[in-house]
């Protein structure tokens, strides 16, 4: 179906897993948004070979009834559904023995250990440059994902999750390359500060988790595996896509869905569960998951250098592969949140 009939149909799957949740789920059991129920469901559209566009169903077990809702929002929308189990999604914090799924624990600094990944991705870099290491002070670690300009400022672009990290931090934080998991430490390995952060609110719905560092030195390499990337386009579905993460590095993948609502990502302690709208889906290519915990804030962008979205969350299963899902917010909202360009 077109794209327009497709987004007909996920309104309708919407209202209709939102009615069988109300009546099948107990509501302490069922996360309640600004909106009423959210549906235990997360819907969007799945690109075609053809270039039309399917429903896209994504469940995870832990909620009563949810397999039941699932199978009978397929039943009505018909054939052209593509349903897959995602498993838990979560933020995409490193793991540190507190908590491997919260990149917002504090944690104690290890000493950085010296390898030939640790020297491109989880060690010291100068000039900073995508891909490395990067926390709030108080933070783990997550990706460095893009530089960007602000007011004629360059700031660092990453994830509210990993520069800002908590309700708690404060405008002016200290940011440090790399983050404290890697051995990041102020002021040794400052980098700037935090200038400003989406925000997240338990029981609103959000589109998108970032955050800006002002940088303290402006000279920074802005380039990718494939150069410079200064341009932006909203991701259509079926797009081979790359990303140099601080945890899997450069990894490759295809854009397995778009538009998703009601992804339900689990933010730790601090924020609980929140649910966003708008996302885009993306599976790992060949054998390796597109992404792992430490990989949040990567700048996913097209094989054409084309900027498509911030990498955010995921989960450990799923895609074709099996190896998890990865979920991003579109490029354009990030750098709308805060007037931002990519640096040219």
């Amino acid at each position: 179906m077109d794209k327009s009939k497709a987004r007909e149909l996920k309104a309708q799957a919407v209202d209709y897993a939102r009615e069988l949740a109300e009546r099948t789920v107990r509501p302490s059991e069922l996360r309640t948004a600004d909106t009423g129920y959210e549906p235990p469901l997360a819907v969007g559209l799945a690109p075609q070979p053809d270039g039309s566009y399917a429903l896209a169903v994504r469940y995870r077990l832990g909620v009563p009834s949810v397999r039941s809702i699932a199978r009978k929002v397929v039943e009505q929308a018909g054939p052209t559904v593509d349903v897959r189990r995602t498993g838990r999604i979560r933020t995409l914090g490193p793991t540190t023995g507190t908590d491997a799924a919260d990149g917002t624990d504090r944690v104690r600094p290890r000493p950085p250990v010296i390898t030939a990944r640790s020297l491109g991705e989880t060690g010291r870099v100068r000039p900073l440059r995508p891909g490395v290491s990067i926390a709030n002070v108080a933070v783990t670690a997550g990706t460095l994902g893009a530089f960007v300009e602000v007011e004629g400022a360059v700031h660092a672009l990453s994830n509210y999750h990993v520069l800002a990290g908590s309700p708690r931090a404060k405008i002016g934080d200290v940011v440090v390359q790399p983050g404290p998991a890697d051995g990041g430490r102020a002021p040794r390995d400052r980098v700037g500060t935090l200038a400003a952060r989406s925000e997240l609110v338990p029981g609103q719905t959000a589109t998108v988790d970032a955050a800006i560092a002002l940088l303290d030195d402006p000279e920074v390499d802005a380039t990718y595996p494939v150069g410079r990337i200064t341009t932006t386009a909203v991701a259509v579905g079926g797009e081979v896509v790359g990303k140099i993460g601080r945890t899997t590095a450069v990894t490759t993948g295809r854009v397995s869905a778009i538009e998703v609502d009601g992804v339900v990502v689990g933010y730790g302690r601090d924020l609980g569960e929140l649910s966003f709208d708008d996302q885009i889906e993306v599976e790992g290519l060949g054998s390796e998951p597109f992404s792992r915990g430490g990989d949040s804030g990567s700048l996913v962008y097209r094989e054409d250098g084309v900027a498509i979205g911030l990498l955010f969350a995921g989960s450990e299963t799923g895609g074709d592969n099996g190896t998890g899902l990865t979920y991003l917010n579109p490029i354009d909202a990030v750098l709308d949140a805060f007037g931002a360009t990519l640096v040219r």
